[in-house]
């Protein structure tokens, strides 16, 4: 396999958690589905725009209390912004403090500009994203059948599309690895493309404003369920006005039909980004990550 390339800037560094130990590329050559950039990435008040650039963040825990478990972390932003540092780096050190290896997506948002089909070029970083984590399991302590994929908001529509959509390979993956996630964790997720349940904004930055039925019924990840879909892990507030709950109940009652293995947590009130208002939210998450063996019982 390729050597991964390792990423280093004194603005990063200084902007890093001292917990992380590598920043990578997410692709060892040329980027897929990628035309020269005509925007300019920037950060700025933790978060990121105009994504040309994808990498993967490590943050690794101490071998002792490993468990062997890793999650990709895919913050949100309407498919417009990543939301880095709140959804990605503060759960990444959440999770390494309970011996879970947590790598942070830094993915291409969809821009005409920069890619030749945007509605398939976060997806691609996903799936890269899992395959990485896989391909250098050993390199990093983790566990080939323990490895997850969480998401916020549209991240969370990312990650139920690649944990509904694993089978077809849009990366190079001539290893044949594993794309398909071992368990999904969704937080407050876009899950419906669909008129009646999407969130607008973030079905225009991806899909446009015109979209076929056959595109939006695609990417409806409520539709795309089977039972080879991974375990689930849902949380939501009710009064959500921004991503209606209603996105989370579907899916559930797709996944339960389905008869894959699926728990939600319904908070009365909190509203969209209710993890910024919510000490303890991700307790039951690990209690449920006990539960099937991801983590360790202590």
């Amino acid at each position: 396999m390729k050597t991964l390339t390792l990423v280093v800037s004194f603005w990063w560094l200084g902007f890093q958690a001292s917990i992380a130990q590598e920043l990578v590329n997410l692709y060892p050559g040329a980027i897929p589905n990628a035309k020269p950039a005509t925007v300019q990435e920037t950060y700025t008040s933790g978060m990121f725009r105009n994504v040309t650039k994808p990498t993967l963040d490590v943050y690794l825990p101490d071998k002792a209390a490993a468990s062997g478990a890793a999650v990709v972390i895919i913050p949100g932003g309407g498919y417009g912004v990543v939301v880095y540092q709140g959804e990605g780096v503060n759960t990444a050190k959440e999770f390494v403090k309970n011996g879970v290896a947590a790598f942070v997506l830094k993915y291409r948002l969809p821009n005409d500009s920069i890619m030749v089909d945007k509605t398939i070029g976060p997806l691609q970083d996903a799936q890269q994203a899992i395959k990485l984590v896989r391909d250098n399991a050993a390199k990093w302590g983790v566990d080939v059948g323990k490895v997850g994929i969480m998401g916020f908001s549209a991240g969370g529509h990312l990650a139920a599309t690649e944990a509904t959509h694993f089978e077809k390979a849009l990366i190079e993956n001539s290893s044949n690895t594993s794309l398909r996630p071992d368990f999904q964790i969704l937080v407050y997720p876009v899950i419906s493309m669909q008129d009646s349940l999407t969130h607008r904004d973030s079905r225009n930055s991806l899909l446009g404003k015109n979209p076929s039925k056959e595109t939006i019924d695609l990417y409806s990840n409520e539709r795309q369920i089977t039972k080879n879909t991974p375990p689930a892990y849902l949380t939501h507030a009710a009064d959500d006005k921004l991503v209606d709950v209603d996105n989370s109940v579907a899916y559930f009652e797709k996944l339960r039909h389905q008869k894959v293995d699926v728990e939600m947590h319904i908070y009365p009130k909190g509203g969209h980004g209710f993890i910024f208002r919510q000490p303890g939210w991700m307790n039951p998450l690990f209690a449920w990550m006990k539960q099937n063996n991801w983590l360790k019982n202590e």
